[in-house]
């Protein structure tokens, strides 16, 4: 099968390339697995992390990806969940041990064992991979395979960090960052919070305009000040000045909610302007996001067809993974971006 594959770390600033096309052997479902012929898999920040070392897979070489929309092709032994053709996705959860207090308690994203499709284990960057079957989940027939990619991270993802941003209607929310999440949970705001009021700090004007485009009250740059304070702030940015600035648009006891598997090292500085009075003072909260629950994509996959919630999805050809990847870094995202593979 052909496969786009990460033999080492890298820097952008060095290649521009870290993905190589390579020709590997099908992967055979184990028990209780099953093979999925991959059609498409979203492009998330993520891989930027684990290209770059910030959360680097424990092997190489290995095939990244972990919003995977396909078809089972083949069922290992003891798998009798899906069926032969079954439309199913994968997202970042690929495995958990199933038997400690977190797992027992539906908190597997907190396992010690925790596995992620795409570090962990083989993910969606070919044309094939295999997963444990009780973390597939059946994609409902309203979304198209490039709608449904975005929706197994950036949108579960965004809807975990909306849970923990203990909103409730009425209250003001703050996004910050406007990226492939930030979309989506503008949507699921609306539709969840009809009389509250959403507000996006972004770094470019065109960011700022889609957001205004989805319904946004209003919005502005990540240093501006919000016009009103906000009860949650979920910052979606791998960068620490936004997470920063926001701290001071809060309203005393609000939470700012950090959706990031890592944050970058280039403006670590940042956080050397914390101050107690303006940033934290009046018992405001800081929460951070830790991977998925299998609970939040199911829970998440049936809200975003109710809404119906569409992803803006730009889709790329497997082989053009790498450029998909660079414009991620440069920043020139509007939605979510889609490798399609077949």
């Amino acid at each position: 099968m052909k496969a786009m594959v990460l033999k080492k770390v890298s820097s952008f600033q060095e290649t521009k390339a870290p993905l190589e096309m390579a020709d590997l052997p099908d992967p055979v479902p184990g028990e209780q697995e099953i093979l999925i012929q991959v059609s498409t898999c979203g492009v998330c920040h993520t891989e930027l992390d684990e290209i770059e070392g910030r959360t680097p897979p424990p092997e190489f070489p290995v095939v990244l990806g972990h919003e995977v929309v396909g078809r089972v092709a083949r069922a290992g032994k003891g798998a009798t969940r899906f069926r032969t053709g079954d439309r199913v996705g994968v997202g970042w959860i690929y495995s958990a041990c199933g038997t400690c207090g977190y797992c027992l308690s539906g908190n597997e994203n907190l396992c010690a064992q925790f596995r992620a499709t795409g570090r962990d284990a083989n993910g969606g960057y070919a044309e094939r991979m295999t997963v444990p079957e009780a973390f597939a989940y059946p994609i409902p027939d309203l979304f198209t395979d490039a709608e449904a990619a975005p929706l197994m991270c950036a949108g579960a993802i965004g809807y975990r960090s909306l849970r923990l941003a203990n909103l409730k209607d009425g209250q003001n929310l703050g996004l910050t960052g406007f990226g492939a999440s930030a979309h989506l949970v503008l949507t699921m705001a609306h539709a969840l919070y009809p009389n509250s009021s959403v507000f996006v700090f972004a770094r470019s004007e065109r960011e700022q305009a889609f957001a205004r485009e989805l319904g946004a009250v209003w919005a502005g740059g990540t240093e501006d000040p919000s016009p009103e304070k906000l009860r949650s702030i979920i910052d979606t940015t791998p960068a620490w000045k936004p997470a920063v600035e926001a701290l001071k648009n809060l309203e005393p006891g609000g939470r700012l909610v950090i959706n990031a598997i890592r944050k970058e090292d280039a403006d670590r500085d940042s956080l050397l302007k914390i101050d107690y009075s303006t940033h934290l003072w009046q018992e405001k909260e800081i929460k951070s996001v830790a991977n998925v629950a299998r609970r939040d994509i199911r829970e998440f996959l049936e809200l975003a067809a109710g809404i119906p919630l569409r992803p803006h999805v730009q889709e790329f050809p497997l082989e053009e993974a790498n450029r998909a990847l660079c414009e991620l870094k440069e920043g020139k995202i509007r939605g979510g971006k889609v490798l399609r593979i077949a």
